[in-house]
């Protein structure tokens, strides 16, 4: 998106993912094409023949003991790629706008009039829908994870399409004497942060329950506890929360999670660029402005100075709420003002869709950074839990968290109690991956890799400083450097994880520096990694990886597409990932580098398993005109992964958040800031006016509407499964 820039503010001298392979090859043996005995040695750890594995069918059911059947083939024919404005689907299927930005929660609240003038956004859907979950709804009113025609759908709203959200586009401060006009201040902070709707099929059709009890919005000025390892440090004791147990609300919210117990878990991103800082390095301690730096904050593109602040909500008001978002260190100590205020955020917050009227409670243990998302494991009785999350920032890093708790199904019934259990106490890691393919899970525990007060990068005084300052611990312990790790998702049937990697390197690699890992010095188009752990068992310390697919336009030659992407499944940018109930994976895009053939995409596949490639030799030429060949080892192509194009959404848009119900005949697809990129002067309608006003999300919007995020649900004709 680009509604901020990319953060990038770590300059520790830990390997990148393009480094992480020792077996390289000299340029000068690059440059004749001949392996060395080196890259024979990497072959044999990868634990494959030097002559190529043979390449499966697709349909191939990875092995497991779940006793769930993967699906042999895919049922539908690709959709083309396109550039209208609108949402394409498989012939066959139906796609309904189901709540889109604006629309009422209650009964009571009017139709949103979509011209800048509503101000009731906590009682209406808020801006920009990505991550998403259902939680079904028994009879009786319990969480039924197996219920497909009846649910909550928990909808993160990460950022606002400003232009649109306000009558005549947005007043600076400066256009108005020094401070933002708070109704504008107030809409967009209400536009902010997670809607928790019922829906249901009633006679084949979803609609939204308006006038249920369990509908609410969670904004930016709703009231949470903090808990976990973190709850009550000095790190987070501010003006606002002298007592570090509080915060206010949540923001930036992108990918989600859930939990066995039926709660909903949304991870702050790009929380940073929310807060200004003036040069107040005097007034804060050496600690002080190592954690500010590692964090960005109130950096301006590398300079202290005025920061990014792009809301300025801070000038709104001298109230707690609005003036936290400044948070200049004014005095010695953390309490006359709001230095610490930034601390309290880039967490993740679990909130009990089933519970209303409780507060939302904020998870440290599972670390602070730019959280892309938590991606639960399958749970196994007896067994810790575990969950996976992405530092979505150029160069930063893959974390796991494992309970120390193992899972108690009788736990499903304790809601927000069963998160004090189980997510508050654990074990974080964080992944180093090796040259051989494999990898380690270094742990982030105070006491433990050298985290204590005699630490270079910072002195860790207890495990709550750990939890704060997490980029500074996985510094220290040398984990592997990644290009903005996205989402991820775990095999419900081989507990393998998947992870995207949105633009692989955005800058160019010298060819003699590429490796079997990253075998394409120009990486525009991204790509998909995966691992699978130890034993087959998520909590393991070790793990084995390859490449799973690259992104790429269908017309590239054969050393860049390697994952040999046709017209019917070229894609750039992978960004949102599920991976559903049967084994089927999902791929979402937001990309910037194909938008002259389509715009962004939903692609389905059956994938096989970590290793089921084959052998390549890969030519590759950098920037520079310099050329080089590498064996890399990378997964089955895109052919035999049966990978196709399900959905294309309208102009301007990015395709995220995603859910199938249990029944696998309703599919919930979320369609990020159409019309994006436009002229703000004209609302975005210049790009696009989706979607219509009759709900199909097959129909272009009338003229010069506004464009609106909107969750899609989409169902065959013919009531039958999705996709096959």
């Amino acid at each position: 998106m680009g509604h901020h820039p990319v953060e990038d503010s770590n300059k520790s001298q830990n390997p990148g993912f393009d480094a992480i392979v020792s077996a390289r090859l000299s340029r000068r043996t690059l440059l004749k094409g001949s392996a060395s005995a080196a890259t024979l040695g990497v072959v044999s750890a990868l634990g494959l023949s030097a002559c190529g594995s043979d390449s499966s069918s697709s349909g191939t059911t990875p092995s497991g003991d779940t006793g769930t059947v993967t699906p042999e083939s895919l049922g539908f024919d690709a959709v083309p790629t396109s550039l209208e404005d609108r949402v394409i689907v498989p012939q066959g299927y139906r796609a309904d706008v189901l709540f889109a930005k604006g629309d009422p929660i209650e009964a009571d609240v009017s139709e949103y009039l979509n011209n800048g003038t509503d101000v009731d956004f906590d009682r209406r859907s808020g801006d920009e829908h990505d991550g998403m979950w259902f939680f079904g709804i028994s009879d009786d009113g319990r969480y039924d994870p197996d219920r497909s025609d009846r649910g909550i759908l928990c909808i993160n709203h990460e950022n606002l399409e400003d232009a649109t959200l306000h009558e005549n586009g947005v007043t600076s401060a400066a256009d108005n004497g020094g401070s933002r006009p708070l109704i504008e201040v107030d809409r967009e902070m209400n536009g902010h942060g997670v809607s928790c709707i019922e829906v249901r099929k009633v006679d084949g059709h979803w609609e939204v329950v308006r006038n249920s009890q369990y509908n609410r919005r969670v904004t930016i000025f709703t009231e949470m506890d903090v808990k976990g390892p973190a709850a009550g440090s000095d790190l987070l004791r501010t003006k606002s929360s002298p007592e570090g147990l509080k915060r206010w609300g949540t923001m930036n919210n992108c990918a989600h999670g859930y939990t066995p117990w039926g709660t909903y878990i949304a991870a702050e991103e790009n929380w940073y660029a929310y807060f200004t800082r003036t040069d107040d390095t005097a007034n804060r301690t050496d600690a002080e402005n190592a954690l500010a730096s590692r964090y960005a904050i109130g950096l301006n593109r590398g300079v202290i100075g005025p920061g990014w602040n792009y809301r300025e909500w801070n000038t709104a008001s001298s109230n707690d709420v609005y003036a936290r978002f400044d948070v200049t260190a004014t005095s010695g100590s953390p309490l006359d003002d709001y230095r610490n205020e930034a601390n309290l955020h880039g967490f993740a917050t679990e909130i009990d869709p089933f519970r209303p009227a409780q507060k939302p409670r904020v998870r440290t243990a599972f670390g602070r950074f730019s959280h892309e998302g938590v991606w639960a494991a399958p749970a196994e009785e007896g067994k810790p839990l575990v969950f996976y999350s992405g530092d979505d920032s150029r160069g930063e890093y893959v974390y796991k968290y494992v309970s120390n708790a193992s899972w108690d199904p009788a736990d499903a019934e304790l809601g927000l109690a069963a998160g004090d259990k189980y997510l508050d106490d654990g074990k974080l890691y964080v992944a180093v991956f090796s040259e051989d393919g494999t990898g380690e899970w270094k742990e982030l525990s105070y006491g433990v890799n050298g985290l204590d007060e005699n630490n270079p990068l910072y002195p860790f005084r207890n495990q709550g400083d750990v939890m704060v300052a997490t980029r500074l611990a996985a510094d220290h312990v040398g984990a592997t450097k990644m290009d903005r790790p996205e989402w991820a998702a775990v095999h419900p049937i081989n507990r393998e994880v998947y992870l995207t990697l949105t633009n692989g390197n955005q800058s160019n690699r010298p060819a003699e520096e590429t490796d079997p890992a990253n075998p394409r010095a120009v990486n525009s188009n991204g790509h998909i990694i995966r691992w699978k752990e130890g034993s087959k068992d998520n909590t393991a310390t070790t793990f084995e990886w390859d490449i799973f697919l690259f992104g790429s336009g269908a017309d590239s030659d054969t050393d860049y597409n390697l994952s040999g992407l046709t017209v019917d499944n070229q894609f750039s940018s992978p960004d949102g990932l599920y991976i559903d109930h049967r084994g089927v994976i999902w791929i979402q895009t937001d990309d910037g580098a194909l938008t002259d053939v389509t715009n962004n995409q939903m692609l389905v596949a059956i994938p096989g398993s970590v290793r089921d490639g084959e052998r390549k030799t890969v030519m590759t030429t950098d920037d520079d005109g310099v050329t080089a060949t590498v064996e890399s080892w990378i997964g089955q192509s895109a052919t035999d992964v049966e990978l196709k194009r399900f959905f294309v959404g309208p102009r301007g848009c990015e395709i995220t958040g995603i859910f199938l119900t249990p029944d696998a005949k309703t599919l919930f697809v979320n369609v990020q800031h159409p019309g994006e990129g436009g002229d703000a002067d004209q609302f975005n309608t210049d790009v696009s006016t989706w979607p219509a006003a009759s709900r199909d999300a097959t129909e272009v919007g009338a003229a010069g509407s506004r464009p609106r995020s909107a969750t899609v649900v989409i169902t065959r004709e013919d009531g039958g499964e999705i996709a096959v």
